[in-house]
């Protein structure tokens, strides 16, 4: 059995400083047949809400972000046409890094559906080389931080002797600005794995990235609650676990 590693801490929102939000409502293309969202698309919705609060913030100008390590935890998937509130804050700091949590809850809810943490890893503009965090950047996110300081060091496992494996294919379509398969592809073979049996009614799930991909096969080793991607040359992209 694969030992346990520790996954992100899940945290509400920071009594004082920055929180930005959001109202959005899962449309066609964010859904399973049973009308729940996948989590590809909630993925993609913390992406696209991180990019908002920064754009909003103004520090969007001059870096490149990219997600180190993402734990989403579903109590109650959103639904859809739901109308669903996001918040997004920084929950904590580190010198080259920062961690970014997420809620969402469906509109008039009194308890969260959805929280998430990801970790991102500030780049030059080129994206090639990790950036200390301005002080412009530190001003804006500092206070809801509260001095609580992360760690961008990998946690999950090496690879383990596989139960089973598979081929699994990204597309030259989920490429990203950066020029590599965008996180938020990732999620797409679990899912597949979901759509095979009943609807889960809540999950709780963290992927770990460690190397950027290109468009082609790979393969994913699976070992119980855990999956690796791996590259062309043995490498290991990414790695999941199901909490």
């Amino acid at each position: 059995m694969v030992k346990q590693a520790p996954i992100s801490e899940l945290g509400p929102p920071p009594r004082t400083g920055r929180v930005y939000n959001q109202t959005r409502r899962p449309g066609p293309g964010d859904c399973a047949p049973s009308g729940r969202m996948r989590l590809d698309a909630l993925a993609c919705w913390l992406q696209d809400i991180a990019y908002a609060d920064v754009e909003d913030a103004g520090v969007a100008e001059g870096v490149v972000w990219v997600v180190r390590r993402a734990r989403i935890r579903v109590r109650r998937f959103p639904r859809f046409g739901e109308s669903c509130a996001i918040s997004t804050f920084c929950t904590g700091l580190g010198r080259m890094w920062a961690e970014r949590g997420t809620t969402i809850a469906h509109e008039d809810a009194e308890t969260v559906d959805v929280d998430a943490a990801f970790l991102w890893v500030h780049l030059d503009p080129l994206g090639t080389h990790p950036t200390e965090l301005t002080r412009e950047e530190l001003a804006k996110y500092g206070e809801a931080a509260a001095g609580r300081r992360v760690s961008a060091r990998l946690r999950h496992p090496a690879p383990q002797p596989a139960e089973r494996s598979f081929t699994w294919t990204f597309r030259a379509t989920e490429c990203d600005l950066a020029g590599h398969i965008n996180n938020t592809a990732y999620w797409h073979p679990l899912e597949e794995e979901l759509l095979r049996e009943c609807d889960p009614d809540a999950i709780d799930v963290e992927i770990e990235y460690r190397t950027p991909a290109q468009p082609g096969a790979k393969t994913v080793l699976c070992n119980g609650h855990w999956r690796w991607f791996i590259g062309d040359e043995g490498e290991t992209l990414a790695s999941i676990v199901m909490a």
